[in-house]
């Protein structure tokens, strides 16, 4: 029987806050996150989980085995801060300067925790297993691949995965859920133009590649327009451009760097081709080269239709009917869709607005700050999913 309201007790959620005041003072770039690791482990074990032997250099897998045989599911959570130095105020801020969680994954190891706790105190009554992923390097999209690469699907034993993040543009008390599209798939490019250097006062002599490269910039602002259905959403940003040594020597060659994003496969695969092409016609319109490196990184979040309704079903029994809205989708990316490649999962969103606590600022801001209010509901809302999708695979068994 799934918990009610009133088996997380006061003490429990007080404990629960503590814990992600420690992760928060305490925090850990992506594949930095050894302390952490080791506290997540320390009060892992303590609760009586098992730690699965994964070779990995931080992060952790850990199981509460059910006494009872069934499937084995499996929640999510990311470790890792960011390179943000903080701006709260908060008395608990980070210690480590120039490092804060501005991305609230703090927040998600907290619940992952609450969960594995509580599962734990009844694993004489659980049919099955659920493994709690404490993933590194989501901020750079790394993580998710070395933990499967480390052979966290090796045993065939994970059904199906989930996770959540917190979402500060929807209201504490309600949870953004969809079987449709909910983040973008992230791919790096790195395209490196080649001219003729010379003299500044002499253009006729050089190709120069700071005009080129300022061409190819603006015809692949408008690539997206003119070669994609406006139907399907698609970004290509050239965050930086690097040439030249001196004022007046014209360049002979530039490297620009971007980000593209993009939510359907099929479009997805035809973006290399097209920006490679785009890429190297404008360039040689201006007698120069260019040469494109299409780095793919994590594919969309495409939630499996089955695991998203029983995700609804679970959440609503904490939240209630009204407490699930439709997620505005974001081409941010996360690699939660890596496991989504193996195995049916669902990723949804905990609501954790509030203006009255100033709680309304994006992820990655230096102010960003999440809810501990929402600590409670959420950790139930976990539970109630995981122990729902063990009844229902032990049903399909």
């Amino acid at each position: 029987m799934p918990y009610t309201k009133q088996m997380i007790d006061a003490n429990l959620v007080t404990r629960l806050t503590k814990i992600r005041q420690e992760l928060h003072e305490n925090p850990e770039v992506s594949s930095k996150e050894f302390d952490t690791t080791k506290l997540l482990k320390e009060l892992l074990l303590e609760a009586g989980c098992d730690i699965l032997p994964l070779n990995v250099a931080t992060g952790l897998v850990a199981e509460v085995k059910g006494e009872k045989p069934g499937p084995t599911v499996a929640y999510r959570a990311d470790i890792d801060a960011l390179p943000i130095q903080e701006e709260t105020g908060l008395a608990y801020k980070s210690k480590n300067d120039g490092v804060s969680h501005a991305c609230g994954h703090d927040f998600h190891m907290t619940l992952g925790l609450g969960a594995a706790f509580l599962l734990a105190e009844r694993k004489m009554e659980l049919t099955g297993n659920v493994r709690f992923i404490f993933q590194p390097a989501e901020e750079t999209t790394q993580g998710a691949r070395q933990m499967i690469e480390a052979g966290l699907f090796a045993d065939d034993m994970i059904k199906a995965v989930f996770g959540v993040h917190n979402q500060p543009n929807i209201p504490a008390g309600k949870v953004g859920l969809t079987d449709g599209n909910l983040m973008g798939a992230v791919d790096t490019i790195k395209i490196r133009i080649t001219g003729k250097s010379g003299h500044g006062a002499i253009p006729q002599h050089t190709v120069d590649a700071v005009v080129a490269g300022s061409a190819v910039v603006m015809g692949l602002q408008s690539a997206v327009s003119r070669n994609i259905d406006p139907f399907e959403p698609v970004v290509i940003t050239i965050g930086s451009f690097q040439s030249g040594t001196t004022h007046n020597v014209i360049a002979g060659s530039c490297e620009l760097t971007g980000t593209v994003r993009s939510f359907n496969p099929k479009v997805r695969a035809m973006l290399p081709e097209m920006i490679e092409r785009i890429s190297r016609d404008i360039a040689k319109g201006y007698g120069a080269q260019a040469n494109l490196d299409f780095i793919p990184q994590v594919p969309a979040i495409a939630n499996d239709k089955t695991m998203t309704e029983l995700a609804r079903k679970s959440v609503v029994e904490v939240f209630g009917r009204d407490g699930v809205v439709a997620p505005e989708p974001t081409l941010g990316g996360e690699d939660f869709s890596l496991y989504q490649q193996y195995v049916p999962g669902c990723y949804f969103w905990i609501g954790t607005g509030d203006e009255v606590q100033g709680i309304n600022k994006g992820w990655h801001h230096p102010a960003f700050l999440v809810n501990d209010d929402v600590i409670p509901d959420a950790v139930r809302s976990i539970i109630y999913v995981l122990e729902n999708a063990l009844n229902h695979f032990s049903g399909e068994e």
